[in-house]
Formats: structure tokens, C-alpha cells, sequence
């Protein structure tokens, strides 16, 4: 439940009971609380006008005004303010950023994506990453005071105050620049997380794994990672390294966390190396010219073709072998394989189903291609922002503006 202080007048829980309802109801009345909550009449009443007061909930035109009044005396409706305030989701990957402004409901205001230097500076990351925070707010007509939380979703382990752990490359403090201080002006509420965490809150809140409570988010597109939900939970870690890719360097089978993309390259390149493709057939001629499309490739294993078929099938026991660690480690009914390259990769996943059960003991996981694309991340960060927004922004919010009136 929101927590509520108790400055806001009618009491903690009440007020508190209240705003959980409403961000769930769309428009209510009194009677829809009290049917919702263990709220008396009068209680209901009192928080809606506490609410009301501090500009949190509007009122609607009653039902006479909006045309469905039949009989008797109309009753109040209302609903969450419109003008409360918007969230920011960014999606600060090794070789993208996007930035979404979205209202704290359920409306995308503006979306940016532009690709990135991947050897940039830190120092360049992060005043690339605030400015386009600023050009999308700009664009979207929401002046910075009115944001009520930001997360940023970053491709490196992030513990619980937003600060990522040195690497031995300086890979994580390049793509997690600082981000809990750069943006700690920027809203009440700033969350930074990893973005195979928030790939898997987008799953469970949009995607291929809502119902289920446990699964993994397997990002592959540019390295593995996967964001892991057991019984209902993403789990963490005392660095936020659940999930962390770099296992796979020591996997037999696998050797490498580089993403699904490069692995069908590297396979098409050997197998034509090999002898194994015909170097007259389309996937030899793309090899022979240097411009292996892994979306082609797929596209040309779903279409049958011998060559990719047999592409498919090698990278899908590589992940197979991936999907079986994880599926022995955590034990998920499911595996949701995300990012850009999940929407051709069906082949790939029709080879690692039938290989999956021999790479472990306990029951394979379901192995699904997520539907949210490459922007799986962002969504995740909008979720997150939004959440935070409920729980800890708004009810902030609302005690300052009662405090204000008061």
C-alpha cells in the first residue's frame, strides 16, 4: 500500500487506501471506494476531499453533465489529476539512448532514441544523457518541476543507491556515468537499474511473462543478460549483478556473453569456412561479400533455406546451453528472449526447444521471443518510473501541497 503521512488530515491509512484505488479505478465515486475498501462512507469521503484539496484527485462533471443521469441526485466522480506531473524513462544501452517522457498514468508524451559512440567518455555519456533528458521534456511541454521520477535503465550491474561496481575494462562506469547523481536534480524520486532488471519488469508488466512469477528476461541483442523473477520478485543482489552475462565467458559451449546477433555471424563465417554452406547458395554470398544481416539470416531460415537452417540451429544450441543454465540456477517456467533481435528469431528458438531438455534436469522452461522489441528496456523504465511515482512521488506531493495550504 502508499504510504501516506499522516500531516494529510484524515489519517494514513485511509488517505493512503484511497490513492491506491484511484490510480487503479479510472473514474470512481465515493460508492466505488467503499466497495473497493474497508472504508466507511464518511472516512471515504474525508480522504477524497484531502486528496481533492492537496490537487492529487479532480472532479469530474457529474452525471447529469456528462449525459448518464437517470434519476435521483447525481453522484460525485473522480479521478487522478491529469496535470499531476510526468515520469521519465531512459534507456541508456552500450550503443543507443532513448529517452520517454510519459504522463504518470498511462500516456507516452514523447519518445527519442538516437544511436551513441560506444568508446565515448563518461563525461560525455552523461551530459549526452541530461541534455537529451532535457530536449524530450522541452518537446513535450512538461517543465522539469513537474517530473515526478525518473529511472534510467543502464548495461551494467547497479546496486541499490544507483552506483555500478568498477570494471576491469571501465565497460560499467562508462555506460552508468553517474547517472543517481547527474540526474538527482531531476525529480523527487531517481532510480538507476540494470537493463536486463527492467527488460524483466516490462515482461511482467506488458510482455510475454504477465501472470507468470518466475521467469528470466534474457536481453541478447548486443551482450546476455538476463533479469531474473522468482516468486514474483526481480532479484538483485548486494551489486545488482544478478543476471550478470560475463558467467557465460566461462560456459562450456557458449565461451563468449556477446549477444545473439554476433553469434549468428561468427556461425554463418565458420560454417562457410567449414565447408558445411555452399558458398553459391544466398547465405555463402553474403558471407563471401561481408554483409551477414543476423535479421536476414533468420529471415532466410524461416523461409526454409538449408544454409541458415543450419545457422539457426547451431546458435540455437548455443542457447539452449545459455537458457539451461539459467534454467538450473533459478528455475523459471519461463524464458523471455529480448531486444531488437527477438522479432526474427524464431528459428533460433525452434532449435533450442528441442535441445533444451537434455541441458538440464528439472522441467525446460517455456521459451518465448518477447514482443516488445527493441524498446523492451524503455518500457521498463517507464513501468518503473511510474511505480515509483505512485508509491513514493505523489504521496510526497501531496503532504507538501496540504502543508503549503495549510
Amino acid at each position: 500500500m502508499i504510504e501516506v503521512s499522516a500531516d494529510l488530515g484524515t489519517g494514513r491509512a485511509s488517505v493512503g487506501a484511497v490513492l491506491d484505488f484511484a490510480w487503479e479505478g479510472g473514474e470512481f465515486t465515493a460508492t466505488d471506494v467503499m466497495a473497493h475498501t474497508a472504508l466507511t462512507r464518511s472516512t471515504a469521503i474525508d480522504a477524497i476531499e484531502t486528496l481533492l484539496g492537496a490537487n492529487v484527485l479532480h472532479e469530474l462533471p457529474n452525471a447529469r453533465v456528462a449525459g448518464s443521469y437517470r434519476s435521483g441526485r447525481p453522484a460525485r466522480r473522480f479521478a487522478i489529476s491529469p496535470d499531476l506531473g510526468a515520469v521519465v524513462g531512459i534507456d541508456a544501452g552500450y550503443t543507443h539512448l532513448a529517452v520517454t517522457v510519459a504522463d504518470a498514468l498511462d500516456r507516452t508524451l514523447v519518445h527519442h532514441r538516437v544511436e551513441v559512440d560506444r568508446t565515448q567518455p563518461a563525461s560525455v555519456r552523461r551530459e549526452l544523457i541530461v541534455e537529451q533528458v532535457r530536449t524530450a521534456l522541452d518537446e513535450a511541454g512538461v517543465s522539469p518541476d513537474h517530473v515526478l521520477a525518473v529511472c534510467a535503465g543502464v548495461a551494467a550491474p547497479v546496486d541499490r543507491n544507483g552506483i555500478s561496481p568498477p570494471h576491469p575494462e571501465g565497460f560499467w562506469e562508462r555506460t552508468n556515468p553517474g547517472l543517481a547523481e547527474a540526474l538527482s536534480a531531476w525529480a523527487p524520486v531517481v532510480e538507476v537499474k540494470n537493463d536486463a532488471q527492467l527488460a524483466a519488469i516490462a515482461e511482467g508488466a506488458l510482455g510475454a511473462a504477465i501472470g507468470c512469477r518466475d521467469y528470466v528476461a534474457l536481453l541478447a541483442s548486443e551482450r546476455y543478460g538476463g533479469g531474473v523473477v522468482v516468486d514474483g520478485h526481480v532479484l538483485h543482489g548486494a551489486h545488482g549483478g544478478v543476471g550478470e552475462g560475463v558467467v557465460f565467458d566461462h560456459i562450456m559451449g557458449v565461451g563468449s556473453a556477446v549477444g545473439l546477433p554476433y553469434s549468428v555471424q561468427d556461425v554463418a563465417r565458420h560454417a562457410v569456412a567449414a565447408g558445411d554452406v555452399s558458398t553459391d547458395g544466398a547465405l555463402g554470398r553474403l558471407v563471401a561479400e561481408d554483409r551477414i544481416d543476423p535479421r536476414l539470416v533468420l529471415t532466410l531460415a524461416a523461409s526454409g533455406d538449408a544454409d541458415a537452417v543450419l545457422v539457426a540451429d547451431r546458435v540455437g544450441a548455443t542457447l539452449a546451453r545459455i537458457v539451461g543454465v539459467l534454467g538450473s540456477m533459478y528455475d523459471p517456467a519461463r524464458v523471455v528472449v529480448c531486444g531488437a533481435v527477438a522479432e526474427s528469431i524464431e528459428p533460433v528458438l525452434a532449435a533450442a526447444r528441442r535441445i533444451l531438455p537434455e541441458e538440464l534436469h528439472l522441467p525446460a522452461p517455456e521459451i518465448l521471443a518477447s514482443t516488445l522489441g527493441a524498446e523492451v528496456v524503455s518500457v521498463g523504465a517507464v513501468v518503473t518510473a511510474r511505480r515509483a511515482a505512485r508509491e513514493r512521488a505523489v504521496p510526497q506531493l501531496a503532504e507538501q501541497r496540504l502543508s503549503v495550504r495549510a
